[in-house]
C-alpha cells in the first residue's frame, strides 16, 4: 500500500487502513489527490477522505471493510463519468477500481473475463484484436462496469450481463 505519512485535518486517517491492500490509498495530504478526486464531469468538486486505488477483488472488500469500520460514506469509481455524481463523494471514500485492467480474451470461444476499470476503448482495442466486437459505450473513456451497470437498471446498453 502506498498512503501519504499525514492524513489531512478533519478526515479519516489512513493508518487502520488493512495493511495488506495492494493498491494506493490517498488522502488530502498526498501529492496526487487533487488529480485522484477529479472526474470527467466537472460540476462535482467533491472532496472524498480517502481514495482507494484497488487493484484487485480483494483490494475492493478491504477497502469496502475499512469503509464500513469506520463508519464512512462510499462513492465507487470505474471510469468516472456518473452525471449525476455517483462516483465520488464528500467526506467519504472513494473505491476507483480504475487499476483493475486485465483483459482474457479466448478468441476462439468468443468469450471474455474483463476487468472493472477498462474503458470502452481500452475493451475495444482488447477485442478487436482478436476479430471480436461487442455493443456497449459510445465513449471510448466512459468506464465499463459504470455503463454496464447504467444500463442493467435503465435499460440495455448491452445485452449479456
Amino acid at each position: 500500500m502506498t498512503a501519504s505519512s499525514e492524513p489531512a485535518e478533519g478526515t479519516k486517517t489512513i493508518a487502520a487502513f488493512p495493511p495488506s491492500f495492494a493498491g494506493d490509498v490517498i488522502d488530502a495530504g498526498h501529492p496526487d489527490y487533487d488529480e485522484a478526486r477529479k472526474v470527467f464531469n466537472g460540476m462535482h468538486d467533491k472532496r472524498p477522505a480517502l481514495i482507494a486505488r484497488c487493484t484487485g477483488a480483494r483490494d475492493v472488500q478491504l477497502a469496502l471493510g475499512y469503509a464500513r469500520d469506520q463508519g464512512l460514506l462510499v462513492a465507487l469509481r470505474g471510469g468516472g463519468h456518473s452525471t449525476p455524481g455517483y462516483s465520488t463523494c464528500d467526506g467519504g471514500i472513494v473505491i476507483d477500481v480504475g487499476p483493475m485492467k486485465p483483459a482474457e480474451i479466448d478468441a476462439e470461444g468468443r468469450t471474455g473475463r474483463f476487468g472493472a476499470g477498462l474503458t470502452w476503448g481500452e475493451f475495444d482495442a482488447a477485442t478487436q484484436a482478436h476479430g471480436l466486437a461487442v455493443t456497449g459505450g459510445r465513449v471510448t473513456h466512459t468506464g465499463i462496469a459504470g455503463l454496464r451497470w447504467v444500463a442493467a437498471r435503465g435499460g440495455s446498453s448491452a445485452g449479456s450481463g
